[in-house]
């Protein structure tokens, strides 16, 4: 059996070959990737991508190479290290949630999600930085501080999966968890050259993560291909009785999403493309209009029917109107905060109060200044109820223009440089058009656009009706085919060609 299986780039299929074929085994894949994290994250460029590895995950993974020698495969994931968003609760591991206060904060149950996993065999390798309590576009923890983007480690890995999307392009681990409350799966993806899909709300359930906007929140995937996202997906979907919106589930018109990676899936596929979510004349936003241009004449070339431009009736200022964090993240992460007598304050107003959290999350600020009882305010009602007229909008622009998806940039300018972040940019005024599917609880994959000339990423964003993640997988796996701009970071190369 050889010393060393190349991960880099590395898919599920190719492993699981590997493994059957007796050329590899998980014990061996999980010593390869914490080689790479030791080498990369904690030293060389220092991605600071990982909050917490997993001590068991050798034992785990030995326990699945007695399993595979007495059985085979036991599921879809078997043996495959997978990083985890430190926003899931892990039984047994410590889970910070992004926050200085929970250091020390061992939950005793998995969230659902993470049993989903360990059912389907694959192995926790690792916890993933995020902003204290997945408040922000951006990568800086009071936990552990700010994590790097592997394409540029000056710049901002994009959040608050940003754990995630560094170390899943890093080739820290084969896939990822990341959770979308209002781009958190699309902007790590987009600043990160990565597949991700954030899901109609309600088909992944939220049990053990971390609220803010339950309307809004969903987990989701993030790889480096739309193989090894859609077979994550595949094993996250469900209905979970202790999260009432996964009863959504049962409105999904298939049983496996696998069966729609499809080459031929642009054919024939009208995309409409939202120029008003086009950066204009914006010097800052040439590079990721260019990056766009390229990816839709792929589509075209691929089958795709182009109508261009569509409108959503005010979509800036709809988001704006429909955007209810501090309101909702007053009420639900109080609550969540309330129901764990380890975690050591009860609200975010006693986290602000202390200073216990990254001094740039603006959005921590708005949620301990907001009302004890947002219920009482009209603007709480106003802005949750806009949420349903934003989404018939979206939905009009569909039916009107008779669209299978609409296409724009995920976020309008180049990933950020860290020395920005709090000064130009704050979650407030982030030019992302992530909140479209977020504040309107609709489905939407980032793919990959070019790199720019200067070698950074850009994130295509294709957004789709409710339950329509079936075609949108069809699309992005046809327009991957057609592409070729997945790219390892030169920051993080082979450990065998070092």
């Amino acid at each position: 059996m050889p010393d060393h299986f190349e991960i880099i780039e590395t898919t599920i299929d190719e492993v699981h070959e590997s493994m059957k074929a007796g050329e590899l085994t998980s014990q061996q894949l999980v010593s390869q990737y914490l080689d790479r994290i030791e080498k990369y994250d904690q030293a060389g460029p220092e991605l600071n991508s990982i909050v917490t590895v997993n001590d068991n995950a050798v034992e785990r993974a030995a326990e699945l190479d007695e399993t595979m020698e007495e059985s085979g495969l036991t599921g879809p994931l078997h043996g495959i290290p997978v990083l985890v968003k430190d926003q899931a609760e892990t039984a047994g591991l410590r889970t910070t949630f992004g926050s200085e206060t929970c250091t020390d904060y061992v939950p005793e149950t998995d969230a659902t999600l993470v049993t989903d996993l360990k059912n389907a065999g694959a192995v926790v390798l690792a916890k993933t930085n995020l902003p204290d309590w997945a408040s922000s576009y951006f990568g800086c923890s009071s936990a552990i501080g700010q994590t790097k983007n592997p394409y540029d480690t000056e710049r901002d890995p994009g959040g608050s999966s940003a754990g995630t999307g560094a170390a899943v392009a890093a080739n820290l681990g084969t896939v990822g968890i990341a959770e979308d409350t209002g781009g958190s799966v699309r902007v790590p993806s987009a600043n990160c050259n990565l597949f991700g899909i954030r899901v109609t709300t309600g088909l992944i359930s939220r049990t053990g993560f971390s609220p803010i906007v339950p309307r809004q929140d969903t987990p989701g995937p993030v790889a480096r291909t739309v193989s090894d996202m859609t077979r994550l997906l595949d094993v996250l979907v469900g209905y979970d009785a202790e999260d009432a919106w996964t009863g959504a589930t049962a409105q999904s018109p298939v049983d496996s999403y696998m069966n729609y990676l499809n080459e031929d899936g642009l054919e024939g596929k009208r995309i409409g493309v939202l120029r008003d979510a086009f950066g204009g004349e914006d010097p800052r936003a040439e590079s990721v209009t260019r990056s766009v241009e390229v990816a839709l004449e792929r589509m075209a070339e691929a089958g795709a029917e182009l109508v261009d431009p569509v409108s959503i009736a005010d979509v800036d200022q709809q988001i704006q109107e429909t955007t209810v964090y501090g309101y909702h993240g007053t009420i639900h992460l109080n609550a969540f905060l309330e129901a764990r007598a380890e975690i050591p304050y009860d609200s975010v107003r006693e986290i602000y109060e202390a200073g216990a959290y990254q001094e740039d999350l603006d959005l921590i600020r708005d949620i301990a200044e907001t009302t004890d009882d947002p219920e009482s305010e009209l603007d709480y009602w106003k802005s949750t109820l806009m949420q349903e007229s934003f989404r018939r909008d979206v939905l009009e622009t569909f039916a009107s223009n008779d669209l299978d998806a609409i296409v724009f940039p995920d976020v309008k300018e180049e990933p950020p440089k860290i020395s920005e972040i709090g000064n130009r940019y704050t979650t407030a005024n982030f030019p992302t058009n992530t909140p479209i599917a977020a504040q309107t609880q609709c489905p939407a994959i980032s793919v990959p656009g070019e790199l720019t000339e200067g070698g950074l990423p850009v994130g295509v964003e294709i957004l789709g009706t409710p339950h329509s993640e079936h075609r949108l997988i069809e699309m992005a796996y046809a327009y991957e085919q057609v592409t070729d701009t997945r790219e390892s970071p030169s920051t993080a190369p082979s450990i065998s060609s070092t």
